[in-house]
């Protein structure tokens, strides 16, 4: 049966506090409280660096049996390296302890900058990298390089299916909207629906088994919050791939205004409701 996952894009933020998290709740409880509220978070650390073993340990440690991370992958595989030679940086980054999430690994996002412009030679040789189950992740993180000895972690207890986001920002995927679907379609990943205040491309197609969006904000990006009519709509968005049979991961990441948590649990009372 497919399921919905709602949540927020990271949860250490200093304004949420006394806001969202209580007063006095310390730092190291945050994501315990978040996740008493929601089913799942993408988890948004490992974009800006690699992460070590143990904190992957701690995070799937630190919430229920049945929550799910999202995960962001690497500013460094997309935003530096812009998708050429990254074998080394992908293996890095499955070495790193991503794997150790074991159940609660859910879909890998993958952000493009708003310079990357559609290429799709680049585009299917970077598709192509991607794995497609833990254990062929496992594989592959076998193969990073020195800079992971000793900190690395990636054993697989039990094989299933990687599933892949991508999210673009460069106004050319959307004049080349039918042949990129067509692409990611081949690979079964996920275009992201991107709810950006018109900034960026908004590509709303289904081209995987699950879909995926991100609610960067409605009006002002990632500062305005979602109205009751916003939030029917996608509650209706969400229901109508459900009942098609396709698993519905919807993150909020208009955190600049205390907005997206509070977004996030209104939407998942509708869905329940």
């Amino acid at each position: 049966m497919a399921e919905a996952r709602i949540g927020i894009s990271g949860w250490r933020y200093r304004l949420w506090r006394g806001v969202f998290y209580p007063k006095g709740l310390r730092q190291a409880d945050e994501l315990a409280y978040a996740a008493a509220r929601m089913n799942s978070l993408e988890l948004n650390g490992s974009f800006y660096s690699l992460q070590r073993p143990a904190s992957w340990e701690r995070w799937r440690d630190g919430v229920p049996d049945d929550f799910v991370f999202a995960v962001k992958g690497a500013r460094f595989i997309t935003h530096v390296k812009r998708l050429r030679d990254v074998d080394a940086p992908l293996a890095n980054f499955f070495a790193s302890g991503v794997l150790d999430l074991g159940r609660k690994l859910g879909p890998l996002l993958w952000q493009l900058p708003p310079t990357l412009g559609y290429d799709p030679g680049l585009l299917e040789a970077f598709l192509g990298r991607l794995p497609r189950t833990r254990a062929e992740a496992a594989r592959l993180a076998a193969r990073h390089d020195e800079r992971l000895e000793g900190r690395s972690s990636f054993r697989v207890d039990e094989d299933a299916p990687l599933r892949h986001a991508v999210e673009v920002r460069h106004p050319s995927f959307g004049r080349a909207i039918e042949d990129w679907t067509a692409l990611l379609a081949r690979y079964d990943v996920a275009s992201v629906v991107a709810d950006t205040a018109g900034r960026y491309p908004r590509i709303d197609h289904v081209t995987a088994g699950f879909v995926y969006a991100r609610l960067h904000g409605e009006t002002e990006l990632y500062a305005s919050g979602y109205d009751d009519a916003s939030l029917d709509r996608w509650a209706a968005w969400t229901r109508g791939h459900l009942a098609d049979g396709r698993d519905a991961y919807l993150y909020f990441d208009n955190d600049a205004k205390v907005r997206a948590p509070f977004d996030a649990m209104a939407l998942a009372a509708r869905l329940r409701g």
